[in-house]
């Protein structure tokens, strides 16, 4: 669905549209995608076409989470939001299931399939290098959207950040050819991550997690559902996008184009 000649991207008006029976999967119910969630739903239910969406998520809410996130019980955050949400569109053409799973080495293949579109708003760099490798390997159709922002502190890396900026990554095979770079391309802290899976740290070191600001969230899920609509319009045009909200820059890094 991505048009690499750019004079579309200056067309109008813009004219969003998903094949049926499209399956999106949202993987990470935080800070981020929690607020991915409810904007997409709206989108995906207001197209009036059957898509599915798929909420994916291995950890739960806790009273902690309410400084950055809105969620209407305690308990696991897939679960929780697709019911939440399930009360507002039950009505509508959009399925919506809950799977209460980190994605995984065991679990990607039941997961992740050919012709998804899956969202990543994920927290740790191991997951989204699983994920890309995962689809340039195995998959011949897949659009792939990685979003997410640095916290307050010091990162995996031991990089000191100040929790502003952020960006989001597209990698897209169509007819099993890379229309661009995979996401660990022109990102050494996703092809060698110096984190672990969610599944590989102890409970100290996931409480341990880096503070993020609220607003940066905002900016990142933003991000993510404007790389999204762009590409169900067939006007995606950039592979990168970074921001930072301390700076008011938001703005496209790297185009579309066949490696």
């Amino acid at each position: 669905m991505v048009n690499t000649q750019k004079e579309k991207y200056f067309e109008a008006p813009f004219e969003p549209s998903l094949e049926e029976n499209t399956s999106i999967k949202l993987s990470g119910l935080g800070g981020v995608g929690g607020i991915v969630a409810r904007y997409l739903t709206i989108f995906l239910a207001s197209l009036d076409r059957p898509v599915r969406l798929v909420l994916i998520d291995g950890d739960d809410y806790e009273p902690t989470n309410n400084s950055r996130m809105i969620f209407a019980a305690h308990g696991n955050k897939a679960s929780v939001t697709c019911a939440e949400l399930l009360t507002h569109f039950a009505d509508s053409s959009l399925a919506m299931a809950a799977i209460q799973e980190f994605v995984s080495f065991s679990n990607i293949e039941r997961l992740i399939h050919n012709k998804d579109i899956v969202i990543l708003a994920v927290d740790n760099h191991a997951t989204r290098k699983l994920v890309s490798d995962f689809c340039s390997l195995n998959l011949d159709n897949v659009c792939l959207i990685s979003g997410g922002n640095d916290g307050v502190g010091l990162d995996s890396s031991k990089r000191l950040t100040r929790g502003t900026y952020g960006n989001c990554q597209i990698y897209i095979r169509s007819d099993g050819q890379n229309l661009n770079q995979e996401i660990t391309r022109y990102h050494p802290e996703i092809r060698n991550p110096a984190d672990k899976h969610p599944l590989e740290e102890n409970c100290t070191e996931l409480i341990q997690s880096i503070p993020q600001i609220l607003f940066s969230n905002l900016a990142a899920a933003s991000a993510i559902l404007n790389a999204f609509w762009l590409y169900c319009c067939d006007t995606l045009h950039y592979s990168e996008l970074s921001f930072d909200i301390a700076d008011g820059l938001m703005r496209p890094v790297l185009p579309i184009s066949v490696p």
